[in-house]
């Protein structure tokens, strides 16, 4: 029997659940969330806290950490592939996703995605609804694109970067790791490590902490 539990109970984890559920991968799906006041979600069950999750080791065959917060996510998806857990990907059927393109483990690509040729998608990303991601593009690992997103093609994006809603990244352009790039942004130029940037044409707006 093959089981997917999943890390985190929020919105995002009941679209994680949604997705497993439309491929029919999985015979039993279940949740782990720190949340003390609730039991289950979309009628799976809650089996316990984050911390618990070796105790189900032998029970689900697929973990996957659905957590919104890029340096979080990584940090579960270390520790799990670490004590040996298998993390699949997961892709919306309504999607998109050139068959010469890489997608890594622990990343889930959302309904209405375009991914083409040549990208490659590091692990435990969020390519998320209806967001288009175009040829030759290196996304690093722990990158969240957010809804609406279009990002050209040879764009290169650091690891644990957040792209908002809406934003629009020209061709040819390196963002840095651990960037975000405000909603409704349109990067022109090259963005450094560890910086804010808004606008149209984006420019920084603050510096940021490393993670």
């Amino acid at each position: 029997m093959k089981g997917l539990l999943i890390f985190g109970a929020g919105g995002h984890g009941r679209v994680v659940a949604d997705i497993a559920v439309t491929i029919g991968k999985w015979d039993t799906i279940a949740f782990l969330d720190d949340r003390q006041n609730i039991t289950e979600v979309l009628g799976f069950p809650i089996v316990g806290s984050f911390e618990d999750y070796i105790m189900f080791k032998d029970q689900f065959s697929d973990v996957f950490v659905a957590t919104g917060n890029n340096s979080v996510r990584q940090k579960w998806i270390e520790r799990l592939m670490t004590d040996g857990f298998n993390l699949p990907f997961l892709i919306h059927p309504i999607s998109v996703v050139s068959k010469f393109s890489h997608i890594g483990r622990g990343t889930v690509v959302m309904a209405g995605t375009v991914i083409n040729a040549g990208t490659s998608i590091g692990e435990g990303c969020i390519i998320n609804t209806s967001s288009s991601i175009d040829h030759d593009c290196v996304v690093g690992d722990g990158v969240h694109i957010s809804p609406g997103t279009h990002v050209c093609g040879t764009v290169n994006i650091g690891k644990n970067s957040w792209v908002g809603t809406g934003c629009n990244i020209a061709n040819n352009i390196n963002i840095g790791s651990n960037v975000v790039v405000a909603a409704g942004a349109t990067v022109l130029h090259d963005v450094p490590n560890s910086v804010m940037v808004a606008g149209l044409p984006a420019v920084i707006k603050k510096q940021l902490g490393d993670e």
